[in-house]
């Protein structure tokens, strides 16, 4: 049993409480931020992403595990193309940067690639800090593999790991994205590379953070670029090719939604005292303390969250018309449940004036027109014989 918590408690504190006694935290990710942005009403998601609780386990030990994530192949093969892309110092794919995004600067003979070693994120967030400082400083190509970004999330500090980012002659910085799916005749699939670009946009925010943080005083910050550089396999070879991805509306879009996000404080705060999501703990106590903390859950989630399939039954159990869509929830108002939408289409409650109200009993008489009109046949009987027949076709 988890210790209660106590008035005043900081953040941090609370967050491991909440996450469950001796249970690392998981970080999170720019795929997982990027998703949490992408529904930011659903403080479920939010307090359980800030806690770096792992959904995965979570929802096993709700009995409602999800298939989502990518497979341990998927992984391997990513590794092994990324590691291709980064051979001899970077120079391959310093070679399509300067190529797809700054081909007027001089051609990368060489480049730095500085030691970005440090303990913990939040060492490995100055240190990376400090590169890219004196990267800017020094005005030559420079590689940072795998740096460690700080970003600022409903009042808790994000750290996000992309795969590199590059300094420019010029001391612009370029965000470098390395996706194991392939590139055909050019091409990608347009899904995969939106959600490359969504993930990309994530590291773009946070780069501004470190760059307003590296200006000096009155001195523009470093300029981020806003193409970002995809790279994938040629075709089905495990040859590298690049693609320029201008992420502005991606990046614009996520920072709204990410200002909208309900600080972890203030979530924390309302929960019951000794709510904790230890998949340790009895199933009961665990789906208690989940119910805690409400949700909002769309279709959607089902290709973005691991909680998915829980709160999908939950929300399908209370008639909830978000289980239907985001869009028909929002045509339907204040209409929250099929219940009240059935109620309302028969005349039996709702305003008449309220729009939603109006098209939904137009649609009934519509309906029991259509029904009138054309009857609806009755189902033939099934016989003895004809059911004898199925069965022996089965077997």
């Amino acid at each position: 049993m988890p210790p209660p918590r106590t008035p005043g408690t900081a953040l941090r504190q609370q967050l491991a409480e909440l996450r469950g006694p001796g249970v690392p935290a998981r970080a999170l990710d720019a795929r997982a931020l990027a998703a949490l942005a992408a529904n930011p009403g659903c403080r479920r998601r939010a307090i359980l992403d800030g806690a770096g609780v792992d959904k995965t386990a979570l929802a096993g030990a709700l009995g409602a595990p999800s298939a989502f994530g990518q497979s341990q192949f998927a992984l391997t093969r990513g590794n092994a193309f990324e590691a291709r892309v980064k051979a001899d110092g970077g120079a391959e794919l310093l070679r399509l940067v300067h190529q797809r995004l700054d081909p007027g600067a001089e051609p990368p003979h060489e480049a730095h690639v500085p030691d970005l070693t440090a303990t913990g994120p939040e060492g490995r967030a100055a240190r990376t800090a400090l590169a890219l400082r004196e990267a800017t400083a020094a005005g030559a190509w420079t590689l940072l593999d795998h740096p460690m970004l700080a970003l600022d999330v409903a009042g808790s500090p994000a750290f996000l790991e992309p795969d590199a980012v590059v300094v420019h002659p010029d001391g612009a910085w370029t965000v470098v994205e390395i996706k194991s799916f392939p590139m055909l005749d050019g091409s990608a699939d347009p899904a995969k590379v939106g959600a490359a670009a969504r993930q990309a946009a994530v590291y773009v925010l946070a780069l501004e953070e470190v760059a307003a943080r590296c200006s000096p005083d009155g001195a523009p910050p470093p300029r981020v670029r806003h193409r970002v550089l995809l790279v994938c396999p040629k075709d089905f070879s495990n040859l590298p090719a690049a693609s320029a991805v201008d992420v502005r509306k991606q990046r614009a879009v996520t920072a709204r939604q990410l200002a909208r996000l309900t600080r972890l404080q203030d979530i924390a705060d309302l929960l019951p005292e000794g709510v904790c999501f230890s998949p340790e703990l009895p199933a009961e106590q665990l789906t208690a303390a989940v119910e805690a903390v409400p949700a909002a859950y769309a279709p959607e989630c089902l290709a973005a969250c691991e909680l998915a399939f829980h709160c999908r039954a939950r929300s399908r159990a209370h008639g909830a018309v978000t289980a239907l869509g985001r869009s028909v929830r929002a045509e339907l108002g204040g209409l929250a449940t099929v219940e009240d939408v059935l109620a309302a289409a028969h005349g039996e409650a709702g305003e008449a004036d309220d729009p939603a109200v109006a098209a939904l009993r137009r649609a009934a008489l519509l309906r029991a027109e259509a029904l009138r009109d054309h009857p609806r046949p009755a189902p033939a009987r099934r016989t003895a014989a004809a059911d004898d027949r199925q069965g022996a076709a089965c077997r």
